[in-house]
């Protein structure tokens, strides 16, 4: 009834219900009611939910600071492993994927290409429909897979990098600092003191290695097309890099709650 009153204002209605007491709740279990409601059918709490897969890009994209706001536009190609398309013939033969350059690489995932029979991989992993059909709700599903995306695909290594460079700049001086400013960026809160000494031994440990291996770290840095900055060492940058490649692939990354 408010949607038929309000003249069937969409953004009144989604406006309504994000204000809500229900939508606002946290989504930490109350103890009282974990008895009652250990499903949360009378909605005693908020739901957790993973993002879904086009926002699980473009969160990455908008924590590094590489997500385009254009809005409108044609279809756009971002990175797709060589090969995906070998196989996909047309009527007029085989198609030819050629990722694009610039700004567009950073749009948003909605503006992607879909080949419905070829689905973008990244897309794929994280439960994307094909669009063959109707799709009222999502799968969700938690796959190795999964995990294996976020930490190898040139879209989150190469958004890493350029998050890496901002905790650099950015966090401070010291290491724990740039720790917290990295998690208050992501996730909107501070690390605890477990996190923050795994993630500070990590950055010396990978620090070390990439110092002693110069050209590894020079490939590691040179992923994504993303300018390589001039002020920063390229092994303390891929360090960095690695700290931020952890931090995006946290489950609490890309959960909604």
């Amino acid at each position: 009834m408010e949607f038929q009153e309000s003249g069937w204002d969409i953004k009144h209605l989604v406006k309504l219900m994000v204000s809500s007491a229900v939508y606002r709740q946290s989504s930490a279990p109350r103890k009282d009611l974990e008895d009652r409601d250990p499903y949360n059918r009378l909605l005693a709490r908020q739901t957790r939910f993973r993002l879904e897969a086009e926002f699980v890009r473009d969160n990455a994209l908008a924590v590094s600071g590489l997500l385009s706001p254009k809005i409108g536009g044609r279809s756009v190609f971002p990175y797709q492993p060589d090969g995906y398309w070998d196989n996909c013939n047309t009527f007029t033969g085989p198609l030819i994927y050629t990722t694009d350059q610039g700004e567009d690489q950073y749009r948003r995932g909605l503006y992607t290409y879909w080949k419905r029979s070829f689905l973008h991989p990244s897309m794929l992993a994280f439960d994307a429909p094909t669009r063959e059909e109707c799709t009222a709700v999502r799968v969700n599903s938690n796959t190795p897979l999964q995990a294996l995306t976020l930490l190898n695909d040139p879209t989150y290594v190469e958004a890493a990098r350029v998050f890496a460079l901002r905790i650099w700049r950015e966090g401070g001086a010291e290491v724990s600092d740039r720790i917290a400013w990295a998690y208050r960026q992501t996730l909107s809160r501070a690390p605890n003191d477990q996190e923050s000494l795994v993630l500070a031994n990590l950055y010396a440990k990978h620090r070390s290695e990439f110092a002693a291996d110069p050209h590894a770290a020079e490939s590691f840095d040179q992923i994504g097309q993303a300018a390589l900055p001039a002020d920063i060492a390229p092994a303390e940058l891929a360090a960095w890099t690695s700290i931020a490649r952890v931090i995006l692939n946290l489950h609490e990354t890309i959960t909604r709650s």
